[in-house]
């Protein structure tokens, strides 16, 4: 799910493993800090002032992990994709390929979009701050979010290609109205603090899945194997 990604160092020939540990551990601990402030506050409410503050650390040992403000909010983008991969993505391509795999990513989704209704979700919350902010932050918010969306796309097409959702199914379509309950749920639970949106998204998942599931993935029958030259990679 991973687009790709620039390199994260230089090279230190001369530096102790001990101290590049150190030092890796640190800069974790600075992103997590800088995690905890853009959730609450943005990613425009991230400042190298205000992330020295929060860990207790100078200016300048804030800023020799980053080198910027631009720099930071980055890191803290990718540092988000990488738990949400973790949370999220990881554990539902376990499942089946097919309806199971498909229902366990929106599953995770929505429970992730839950357990954020307090802080907020980077995706969204990101989204709105930098809709027409052309940019590097810009650029690696959108990279993060189209490659989750592709994951989602291509879960779909399997499912299309398993024979339980039809075969005239469009994935960015199916996507576009997956996506959709999303932000719904966002909206009326962390705005109008609706206590049913919850309940409501997964309603509509069922039903969205109703539209487009086959007549034997809605019976629970299981399609006919395709021909194995047929059959797609994970």
């Amino acid at each position: 799910m991973n687009p790709p990604t620039e390199a994260a160092t230089a090279e230190a020939p001369r530096t102790a493993p001990r101290a590049l540990h150190k030092g890796q551990q640190t800069r974790a601990a600075i992103l997590d800090a800088a995690l905890g402030l853009a959730s609450h506050m943005g990613l425009e409410g991230l400042s190298i002032g205000a992330l020295a503050e929060v860990t207790q650390m100078s200016k300048s040992g804030v800023f020799a992990h980053f080198g910027s403000r631009e720099e930071l909010q980055i890191s803290v983008i990718r540092e988000y994709h990488a738990r949400f991969e973790d949370e999220v993505f990881f554990p539902a391509i376990k499942e089946e390929r097919g309806l199971p795999r498909l229902r366990a990513l929106f599953e995770r989704w929505i429970r992730r979009v839950s357990v954020e209704l307090d802080s907020g979700c980077i995706y969204i919350s990101g989204a709105v701050e930098f809709d027409d902010r052309p940019g590097p932050v810009r650029d690696a918010l959108a990279s993060m979010v189209r490659a989750w969306h592709a994951a989602l796309a291509r879960a779909i097409r399997l499912a299309v290609q398993g024979g339980q959702l039809r075969a005239d199914t469009d994935p960015e379509q199916m996507l576009f109205e997956l996506h959709g309950l999303i932000l719904a749920l966002h909206h009326d639970a962390r705005f109008l603090r609706s206590p049913g949106a919850l309940d409501r998204a997964r309603a509509g998942f069922e039903r969205t899945l109703g539209h487009y599931a086959t007549p034997a993935a809605e019976q629970g029958v299981a399609p006919e194997t395709p021909p194995a030259r047929a059959r797609s990679k994970r």
